[in-house]
């Protein structure tokens, strides 16, 4: 029988689910492999054909590690919190879990139906209530720690209560909070509970403070940086204002430091490492503290402003000191002269992200709050001014503005004719800034005649011994806000006495999410859970918001370990075995996001003795994204109308609306250029368009109005599943659209010829292609098989429908391998031959070569080459075939599992096969295909012994019947020889 790829998939996706075929076990004698996909977000669109690319280069692998002897996990879950599904059930009245949960099972049934060899008696969902009472357990182990300098590790809380009940404040050296009291152990013990707790909430490592936050009015949350573009929410579109609120952050700044170095000990590409090492930002340097010029401008709650600088070296060039818009002594600092001007600003800057402000460096703006410092080293005033090139998180939130060696800071004193002056000898600012450390320091009061080192030790120095500053290594990276004001996700754990918070018992777990009656704030502005009737602790009030969206992600590798445990997030034994991941695939655009915090969460559980390795991902691969190949048919446009109208409308310029009430015109893509340059006057056109509309004309007693040639035709996006090599189907594009049901297409010959253009794969583009489409039509060995064959895993690449019918005729010719014509199983036990095994041997190595190196393109490439080549040889031989069944089996494994069983062995056991051996011998070459030419043409190919000698190869190829035939009793006057090269015939 043919290659019935629709039941030949039915019968093994069924059976792998029946038999869990795919399940890892958690203790064997064989070695661990780890490989895992970023599990996706379950949106209602479900999956189109750029989804599955990792997941298919990911079950390659697994199902190959299979083969070659190794225990391998390879689970799947679903990251189903999220704004997606709460904004829909804002529209719709649904609850968000209804949605989800919809989405899920349509995700589950496409991923079924490709064939992948997930575990999935190990699924996770994050918005499962078993899965996020330990996320809430694991948030409750942060804010019950803190970080220690000293040991370089996340410590119990206890700990520290300790040290203050017995040293008071003396010795400690934490990551906390800038303004941390000092006290006695006798002071400690004598402060109220309230006070203690008070204090506290500065160490540990989840903790509260006000934050300037990405607030989307309309949304009614804060959104994380990559969920704004432009000012405006990526979903949606709404306004976003910057916003100071009282949040929850965590302190992965403490780990700044061990994320940097440990960057150095996985296998992730480069490009991703510089990210991370971007993101963190590691500077060298030392803080200053300027002090406020006098009594009467000083803030009420400090008398200075304390700034990082990487170029303490310049202090000497400072000729502004700006700050961030939210600095907190901004309002202070303003004189009721400039308060006007100074409130328009922060307004002004409330519109922007802050990766708007820190992206845009050509805009130069700010506003003089009317205050002056003095510069501690020569006590000269310098201007206080706010700009939003300083962002409040970054730093203090102040920046000393030295225009000589800063571009920024210069195109600012530019702008504001602050003064620019010279302070190294070899500057040259006459048009821009120059950073240089080379020269020697003029201008410069003691450090005069000093190099960069020099000048650096001394002013650092100087610093130090008045007081006013000191060498000081800082991070860009700052606290992760972790709260948002949204209903769908996981509630904290944390309820609030006397304004203080609290934790909920850990019997408490998991607090659950309550029912509400809208999934919107509350009408006093509070988040949705504010709405929850009776929800209340017996101790005080809820915290009302939830945890962010990357919450569950930062840590649900390890609930894969052990899904079910109700006892604890995973088993000290089951963490012990498997370790970490070994292999995971997923997109760069988590570079900064969830690879961060995941590698941060990783760290601290393993502080907390919890885990057993440092890093969560040994090796990480950014697959590529697969972009949409769009189609555009080509619109005419035109209008009928009555006489009397004729003037106004060319008087409006009609810009190509269509007259809805005629059909649309469409023509082919290569008569655009043609129709475009003459369009109004194209008398052919008009003439063709009144005789298609003559009987409307009369009607109406009007005319054809053409518009100008710019606006001759629209360029439309079609459907690309209605469009086959560019060539649109008429009755299909006819149905689409009830506009396009009388549609008229002028083309040069019975096709209408399709524009084409690579973009994003989107709906909105009509360019989605949905796998269920092509796996209904190829079949799923086909779609895996063609994925890979697009191109390297890690590059982008175009998708094109066109090319997939190429792998499908490859599998039929496979299958055919194993049957006679009449399309009867057919395979023979006789000895390979020498080709058969060179073939064979050449696709082991080379397979396993590819798949170590993730070349799996490369790979497809050589299935084509062998199954040619065997198909030549006509070869049917068990051995032969049975080794490539193996092979092959990880890329397309439905049809594999068929001949398997086809050639007598147990149903299921394919998948633990043993990978076949390669074997060197069989591709040392022995003989050679001579071309055999008579007087140097080329009349066939002979294979011959490579030790044969000239005349013994003479010899053999006159004693073949064919070479008789060719020569055809012609007299022979000559045999040329050439050893491993040629044999000529010259007669």
């Amino acid at each position: 029988m043919d290659y019935q790829f629709q039941d030949i998939e039915q019968k093994w996706q069924q059976f792998w689910a029946d038999n869990q075929t795919f399940k890892a076990e958690d203790k064997s004698a064989k070695p661990k492999y780890y490989v895992m996909d970023m599990f996706p977000y379950p949106s209602g669109a479900g999956l189109h054909v750029g989804h599955p690319l990792g997941y298919i280069a990911s079950d390659i692998f697994a199902r190959y590690k299979r083969l070659k002897g190794f225990n391998v996990l390879h689970p799947m879950g679903y990251d189903s919190f999220g704004l997606p599904a709460e904004q829909y059930a804002i529209q719709t009245g649904q609850h968000p879990a209804v949605t989800t949960e919809a989405n899920i099972a349509t995700y589950r049934r496409q991923l079924d139906q490709i064939g992948f060899s997930f575990d999935w008696s190990r699924e996770v969902r994050t918005s499962s209530p078993d899965f996020y009472k330990w996320t809430q357990w694991i948030f409750m182990q942060l804010f019950n720690s803190w970080y220690n300098k000293a040991t370089d590790k996340a410590e119990s809380i206890e700990k520290l209560v300790t040290h203050f009940e017995t040293n008071g404040s003396a010795g400690i050296n934490a990551v906390c909070d800038e303004e941390v009291a000092t006290f006695t152990a006798d002071e400690w013990c004598a402060l109220t509970h309230n006070d203690k707790q008070a204090e506290l909430l500065k160490y540990r490592l989840t903790y509260l403070r006000e934050s300037t936050v990405n607030w989307c009015p309309a949304l009614g949350t804060v959104l994380a940086n990559d969920e704004v573009k432009d000012g405006f929410s990526e979903r949606g579109g709404y306004p976003v204002e910057q916003k100071k609120m009282m949040q929850w952050s965590m302190r992965i700044t403490a780990y700044a430091e061990r994320l940097l170095q440990g960057l150095d000990t996985i296998d992730w590409p480069e490009p991703l490492k510089e990210m991370q090492r971007n993101w963190i930002g590691k500077s060298v340097g030392a803080t200053v503290r300027f002090s406020l010029e006098s009594q009467e401008s000083r803030a009420k709650s400090q008398d200075f402003i304390e700034v990082f600088t990487t170029r303490v070296d310049t202090i000497f060039g400072v000729t502004s000191l700006v700050l961030a818009p939210e600095h907190e002594l901004v309002a202070e600092l303003t004189t009721p002269e400039q308060k006007a001007t100074v409130e328009a600003y922060i307004e002004q800057t409330k519109k922007k992200s802050e990766l708007d402000r820190m992206a845009d460096a050509k805009t130069v703006s700010g506003a003089f709050t009317g205050s002056y410092v003095l510069n501690p080293l020569n006590n000269e005033k310098v201007p206080i001014w706010i700009a939003d090139y300083v962002l409040a998180g970054y730093g203090t939130g102040a920046v000393m503005g030295v225009p000589s060696g800063d571009q920024r800071d210069y195109l600012f004193a530019k702008h504001f004719n602050l003064p620019i002056p010279r302070i190294i000898d070899i500057q040259n600012i006459e048009t821009e800034a120059d950073p240089t450390k080379d020269g020697k320091y003029i201008n410069s009061d003691f450090i005069n005649g000093l190099t960069y080192n020099e000048a650096t030790a001394a002013v650092i120095a100087r610093l130090e011994a008045i007081g006013a500053g000191k060498a000081k290594v800082n991070f860009r990276m700052r606290d992760a806000i972790f709260g948002r004001q949204r209903y769908w996700g996981e509630p904290v754990p944390v309820y609030f006495k006397d304004g203080l918070p609290y934790l909920i018992s850990e019997k408490e777990l998991p607090l659950l999410l309550p029912e509400v009656d809208k999934y919107l704030p509350t009408e006093s502005g509070e988040p949705p859970l504010g709405r929850a009737e009776g929800w209340k602790h017996p101790e005080g009030e809820y915290e009302l918001s939830t945890m962010p969206g990357w919450a569950g992600s930062s840590w649900y590798w390890y609930r894969y370990m052990d899904a079910h445990n109700d006892k604890e997030f995973a088993s000290k034994e089951a963490i012990a075995y498997w370790k970490d991941v070994d292999l995971y695939i997923g997109g760069s655009e988590h570079a900064t996001g969830h690879l961060l915090y995941s590698r941060f969460w990783n760290k601290f559980l393993k502080d907390m003795s919890l885990v057993v390795e440092e890093e969560p991902f040994k090796k990480l691969i950014n697959q590529g994204m697969i972009q949409g190949r769009s189609n555009f048919v080509y619109r005419l446009n035109y209008m009928l109308t009555s006489k009397e109208n004729v003037n106004l409308m060319e008087e409006a310029r009609w810009l190509g609306e269509v007259n809805n009430k005629v059909p649309k015109v469409f023509i082919s893509k290569e008569n655009v250029e043609g129709i475009e340059s003459s369009y109004t006057h194209n008398n052919e056109i008009k003439e063709a368009l009144n005789f298609m509309f003559k009987n409307e004309l009369e009607e109406i007693g009007g005319e054809i109005l053409l518009p100008d040639p710019e606006d001759a035709i629209s360029k439309i996006h079609v459907d690309v599943n209605i469009v086959q090599n560019d060539i649109l189907d008429f009755d299909l594009f006819k149905k689409w659209r009830p506009e396009y049901e009388n549609s008229i297409f002028l083309a040069d010959t019975h096709k209408y010829l399709c524009g084409v253009e690579i973009e994003k794969m989107s709906k909105s583009k009509f360019n989605v292609v949905n796998p269920d489409d092509l796996i209904e039509r190829y079949g799923a060995d086909t779609l895996r098989m063609y994925e890979m064959f697009l191109g390297p895993l890690e590059q982008s690449k175009p998708w094109n429908t066109n090319g997939i019918e190429g792998v499908f005729k490859f599998l039929r010719k496979f299958w055919r391998l194993f049957h006679n014509e009449g399309w009867q199983f057919t395979v023979s036990n006789v000895e390979p031959t020498k080709a058969e095994l060179k073939s064979l041997h050449k696709i082991i190595r080379k397979v396993e070569e590819d798949v170590e190196r993730f070349s799996f393109n490369t790979s497809v490439s050589s299935f084509m080459i062998a199954v040619n080549e065997l198909t030549d040889m006509k070869c049917n031989n068990r051995a032969i075939l049975q080794d490539l069944v193996v092979v092959l089996s990880s890329y397309a494994p439905h049809i594999c599992e068929e001949l398997w069983v086809m050639l007598g062995n147990k149903a299921g056991t394919l998948s633990y096969a043993p990978y076949p051996k390669f074997n060197p011998a069989y591709l040392v070459e022995d003989e050679f295909s001579y071309p055999i030419s008579i007087n140097g043409k080329t009349k066939m190919n002979l294979p011959i012994s490579l030790s044969l000698e000239p005349a013994a190869i003479e010899a053999f190829v006159l004693a073949d019947p064919d070479v008789q035939k060719y020569l055809a009793g012609a007299t022979l006057k000559k045999v040329i020889v050439v050893k491993g090269r040629i044999v000529n015939m010259v007669v």
